[in-house]
């Protein structure tokens, strides 16, 4: 296992552009995993960047994220252990064909995030996309495609109006050529990353698209879980960020678009992203994880509930160390600004007490 940990290592995470991944703090994560550790829940995956790393080590890896575009990189790249999506299947969904009914990205974000013909190539792209068998190549043809999305709008997320003026501006373009190339020249360049990026572990890893406490009661026996929560009252509203790749992803029949950037309504419901919801949540979760011995919390020092009264909540169920890692550069976000704190939880089960009128009797037995 050793040696297979090491050549998992040679597989490389495309780099995400997510706010709040944690491509960068994988060294630091990785020192506080137990040793031993046979099996993880990354329960808010996100980008999957985390367990992409479980993955690399061996583990058997049970990723979860509500958001169903985040689902699909985890079904392309920890689930998948040896699919592909080549490059003549990749130009195939970009060949124009019978799609009269997917319009749902020219219609809603044309001349907000897209010129018109490049809207049109996304309606076309996830009309051909559908046709295929293969959830894996699906996945990955999603996953890539979202990636290329967020490579041609400045920021890399939807909570904004500028995406085309940008575009427009030659020192933007200067410093980001992916504002004026083509969605389809951006996903070829991509894809090569995301298919070099598929191993076999050895273990049956699964990606699931679940609220994470309705899922945690069907997970059983694993060894740790890594919990990554929407930082509540920093940036935790990824739906209006990535509004546009989930509505790519889930293609909308039944929502509405509302505000300047279309965002869908009504939005999911997760419980972890609103002050008033959002200590419950935490409470249901960890009383749901009871049977799991190790916890790796990620949480950030301008995050409610703040750091002292949430350390003493996990401290109702396990033993915990608090370790920090502070931002020297700003990552995008409220929560990763110069000077900010990313917190690691690291809790265990509680020691065991012994009581001292036993001890006494031992003694004098």
């Amino acid at each position: 296992m050793l040696f297979k940990e090491y050549e998992n290592y040679n597989f490389r995470f495309p780099a995400p552009q997510y706010l709040g991944a944690k491509a960068r703090l994988l060294p630091w994560i990785k020192s506080h995993i137990p040793i031993g550790v046979k099996s993880a829940i990354d329960a808010f995956s996100g980008s999957q960047s985390v367990a992409y790393l479980f993955k690399q080590m061996g583990i058997q890896v049970t990723t979860n994220d509500f958001l169903s575009f985040n689902h699909q990189i985890g079904l392309g790249l920890i689930e998948n252990t040896s699919v592909f999506l080549n490059h003549n299947e990749a130009l195939e969904l970009f060949r124009p064909g019978t799609s009269q009914d997917y319009h749902l990205m020219r219609d809603n974000f044309t001349d907000i995030f897209f010129e018109e013909k490049d809207a049109q190539v996304l309606d076309t792209f996830r009309f051909n996309l559908d046709q295929i068998e293969s959830s894996y190549k699906r996945a990955i043809g999603f996953a890539v495609m979202n990636r290329s999305m967020t490579r041609k709008v400045t920021m890399g997320h939807f909570a904004h109006l500028k995406a085309l003026s940008y575009a427009s501006d030659p020192e933007r373009v200067k410093r980001n050529r992916s504002l004026t190339r083509s969605i389809e020249d951006i996903f070829l360049d991509l894809l090569p990353l995301y298919n070099k990026a598929v191993f076999d572990n050895g273990q049956r890893n699964k990606s699931y698209h679940s609220d994470i406490i309705e899922l945690l009661p069907r997970l059983k026996n694993h060894d740790l879980i890594y919990f990554d929560p929407p930082y509540c009252d920093s940036h935790a509203d990824y739906q209006s960020f990535y509004h546009v790749l989930e509505t790519f992803t889930e293609y909308w029949k039944d929502k509405k678009f509302v505000n300047g950037v279309r965002r869908y309504e009504p939005l999911r419901v997760s419980g972890f992203d609103k002050k008033a919801d959002i200590l419950a949540s935490f409470k249901k979760m960890f009383e749901q994880s009871e049977d799991i011995p190790h916890w790796l919390i990620s949480y950030n020092d301008r995050s409610y509930p703040g750091i002292a009264e949430f350390r003493d909540m996990i401290s109702l169920y396990r033993d915990v160390n608090v370790e920090e890692c502070v931002y020297q550069q700003s990552r995008g976000g409220k929560g990763s600004v110069a000077g900010s704190k990313e917190i690691l939880f690291v809790c265990k089960p509680k020691a065991k007490k012994i009581h001292t009128a036993k001890l006494v009797a031992n003694e004098r037995v």
